[in-house]
């Protein structure tokens, strides 16, 4: 395992965004493969874009509260971050369209906009941000999930069937936000940004154990994003995870999205 995140150091605020509902998770296939990054194959359904597009609403409840906060209600950048597949990407501008729409309604309005929100108009993609890689497991069935779940929470370096370990995953989400803290923010210091990290299930579920310095990452699949579900990422505590939830039995044909 890498290094926990440096919790004084990084400046930025960091929320989770899992894609909508993908034509995969429709099929019930697992779709990892890294030669479909920037590709437009399992992308958003209708269905997804919809949610991406609900996923505003409460994304910008949690940035409101992660300015307020912070005390200084000037200044207030939101960043799209987005693993470069496309049910991610799509979600990100989804979601950011849709930001936009209710942000300038409430400027319209005189309210709401108070703390002066501007969004980033262009997604920055990151390849440390794509699936976690299944390895035998790309393109099987949705419940074969659970054949590597279990084994996560004993070893979190173990890469049975070929998949890509809990560790693996947090030293690039590690390099990722590091990353962010560098490039971020360099021409207007003052700026208070608010990186929304669009990924997948497994990857942000390791993300938000891995920050919070969780005893086990490894226990990450007890605490399942939903598709466009949106948290705030909080560095070195566990007080904002949800309740976990057992991690069910493998069975044939259970769909696991």
């Amino acid at each position: 395992m890498p290094e926990w995140l440096p919790k004084s150091d990084l400046k930025h605020h960091y929320y989770l965004l899992r894609h909508g509902q993908s034509t995969s998770n429709v099929q019930g296939v697992i779709s990892s493969d890294r030669a479909l990054a920037y590709s437009t194959v399992h992308g958003l359904t209708p269905v997804g874009i919809t949610q991406a597009q609900q996923a505003a609403a409460p994304l910008l409840q949690l940035v409101q509260q992660g300015a307020e906060a912070n005390g200084n209600a000037k200044n207030q950048r939101i960043v799209f971050v987005s693993s470069p597949f496309a049910r991610a990407h799509q979600t990100a501008q989804a979601c950011m369209d849709e930001l936009l729409e209710v942000l300038a309604k409430q400027k319209d309005q005189n309210h709401g906009n108070d703390m002066n929100f501007c969004v980033s108009p262009d997604i920055i993609l990151k390849d440390q941000l794509v699936e976690r890689n299944f390895g035998r497991l790309d393109g099987q069935e949705l419940f074969t999930y659970a054949y590597v779940w279990p084994l996560d929470k004993f070893n979190v370096t173990h890469t049975a069937f070929d998949a890509e370990s809990v560790a693996a995953v947090c030293h690039r989400i590690r390099a990722c936000i590091i990353g962010l803290e560098q490039e971020l923010g360099k021409d207007n210091p003052n700026e208070n940004i608010h990186v929304v990290l669009t990924s997948h299930a497994d990857v942000l579920q390791i993300t938000q154990l891995y920050a919070a310095q969780a005893t086990n990452v490894g226990e990450f699949s007890s605490y399942r994003f939903t598709n466009g579900e949106v948290r705030r990422m909080t560095i070195g505590s566990t007080k904002d995870l949800p309740e976990p939830s057992p991690l069910p039995r493998p069975v044939r044909g259970t769909y696991i999205a």
